[in-house]
């Protein structure tokens, strides 16, 4: 069995019972106790107390989908209310008449032919890419280059656009990407340990109605299997949002 920290050990007693579902106000209020938890020297037994840092918090949701259906591979984009405490690199496959446009919104880069053959040729130093649908053929030449990355424009997620500069501003924020993995989950950071409880739990809310208005027609029976909340070194919490 794993040794477990003494922090993961304060975490636990803080958390209490692993299996109750709480509401999200709750949760949110349980994991950032169990972010600030910060063990006395005495707990450590000689071992060096690690330095604290502002922990993602991110939400878990295990869904009633099949991913091996093609209508039922959700994948997509939402912008949350309060941003995620976290900025994006950007570029932009756009026509040259857009170029400054989409530089002044916060891309890295912008252009055609010339930043397509840039990145073709091995750069790959940005988060997101986005691309109009007038160059998507030329841009259709980098999947074996941005494919395996998971940053090749779609537009499933919404990054293969007519209005780039829009979608720079709201990428280069941290709008955030979702897909269902080969379990049928979904992952997304939703915020810092640092935001407002009302901040958090306003972006977690947000997040889980965009889920439900992605609800595939096709799923059948209970669509949240189980809703999660954690944060990058606390345990979770199950959240009730029947």
């Amino acid at each position: 069995m794993p040794r477990q920290s003494a922090r993961y050990k304060l975490q636990l007693e803080a958390r209490g019972d692993a299996a109750a579902r709480v509401s999200v106000p709750e949760a949110v209020k349980l994991i950032k106790s169990m972010a600030a938890v910060r063990p006395q020297k005495k707990d450590y037994k000689g071992l060096k107390k690690p330095k604290g840092f502002d922990q993602t918090v991110e939400l878990v949701c295990w869904l009633g989908v099949d991913p091996r259906q093609a209508d039922q591979a959700l994948r997509g984009a939402v912008s949350l209310p309060k941003g995620i405490g976290k900025s994006k690199r950007v570029i932009a496959f756009c026509p040259e008449d857009m170029v400054e446009k989409a530089k002044a919104a916060g891309a890295v880069e912008a252009g055609a032919d010339e930043l397509i053959k840039k990145v073709n040729e091995g750069w790959t130093d940005f988060d997101v890419a986005v691309a109009h649908p007038a160059v998507m053929g030329k841009v259709g030449k980098l999947g074996r280059v941005l494919g395996p990355q998971g940053k090749m424009p779609s537009p499933k997620s919404g990054t293969v656009t007519p209005d780039v500069e829009r979608a720079v501003r709201e990428y280069s924020a941290g709008k955030v990407e979702f897909r269902t993995d080969a379990g049928g989950n979904v992952h997304a950071p939703v915020g810092k340990a640092s935001f407002a409880e009302e901040d958090l739990v306003e972006n977690i809310e947000a997040f889980l109605a965009y889920m439900r208005r992605s609800k595939p027609a096709t799923s059948k029976g209970q669509y949240f299997k189980r809703v999660c909340l954690t944060a990058t070194m606390t345990p979770s919490v199950n959240l009730d949002v029947s």
